[in-house]
């Protein structure tokens, strides 16, 4: 548009444009941007309504910028730390735990589904806990100068912390010895964390909780047997067995090695 547009023609556009088609919009738009005498009729020819508005955000505009910015409000934000992303799967332990008393309880012609079910429970929490699939801070968490096999260590005994008192209810209740529910329990968290310098530790726990699963817990269930493993003189055997795995995993932190952290 060379010339300036009609008056009506930016009257109009000043009440929304009614009755113009687009081309004309868009001309007088492009018209507006390069005239100050034009915007001064568009200003004229808006409605005091309108205006009012106008002059009320400007109003608020200019204090704002005169005031400056007010103090950031605080905002609560999701918990993403290691014991809301545990929860979870410690609920799922002691789901398995409470479905094997009921079992117990309930079905005589099976053996002790507890006994089978306690060395895997603490295996889904110690998965949680460190693995990159869980943990929105993984990449920090594995950079970090204190990560490494001693935050494993750390986080894993979070999980057992949590998890023992769940195997003792469940041992209470059905009778069992607290060390025929606990030192195969160490010992399979143990062998977790002695597997963390090959595989990554998640892989390693549901690994060994599918492996016993397998060879121990299906065959146990169809023969109606409980194994030798599980046998009240079995609890020497679980002791020395926890401690070899143990002196493993230490070893391997009196030589600095790190664990899982550049893993995945």
């Amino acid at each position: 548009m060379s010339t300036h547009p009609p008056t009506v023609l930016v009257a109009r556009y000043a009440v929304g444009g009614a009755h113009l088609d687009d081309a004309s919009v868009w001309a007088v738009e492009a018209h507006l941007e390069g005239c100050a005498a034009c915007r001064t009729v568009l200003a004229e020819a808006v409605d005091p309504d309108t205006r009012a508005l106008l002059d009320r955000v400007a109003g608020r505009v200019a204090a704002g910028v005169t005031t400056g910015p007010g103090p950031a409000g605080r905002r609560r934000t999701r918990r993403t730390g290691t014991a809301t992303r545990m929860l979870p799967w410690l609920a799922m332990a002691a789901a398995l735990m409470m479905v094997a008393v009921v079992f117990e309880q309930t079905v005589h012609a099976l053996p002790s589904v507890v006994l089978l079910a306690a060395p895997v429970a603490p295996l889904l929490p110690v998965a949680a806990v460190w693995s990159r699939h869980t943990d929105p801070a993984w990449e920090l968490t594995a950079t970090a100068a204190r990560a490494g096999l001693w935050l494993l260590l750390r986080r894993t005994l979070g999980a057992l912390l949590a998890v023992v008192p769940i195997l003792a209810a469940a041992g209470w209740w059905t009778g069992h010895s607290p060390a025929l529910l606990l030192l195969p329990c160490l010992a399979f968290t143990a062998a977790s964390l002695a597997l963390g310098g090959l595989v990554p530790v998640d892989r390693a726990a549901l690994g060994l909780a599918l492996g016993w699963s397998a060879a121990v817990v299906v065959p146990s269930l169809s023969t109606e047997r409980l194994p030798a493993l599980l046998q009240p003189g079995s609890s020497p055997g679980w002791a020395l067995l926890t401690a070899v795995l143990l002196a493993v995993v230490l070893g391997r932190a009196a030589a600095g090695r790190r664990l899982g952290a550049g893993r995945g």
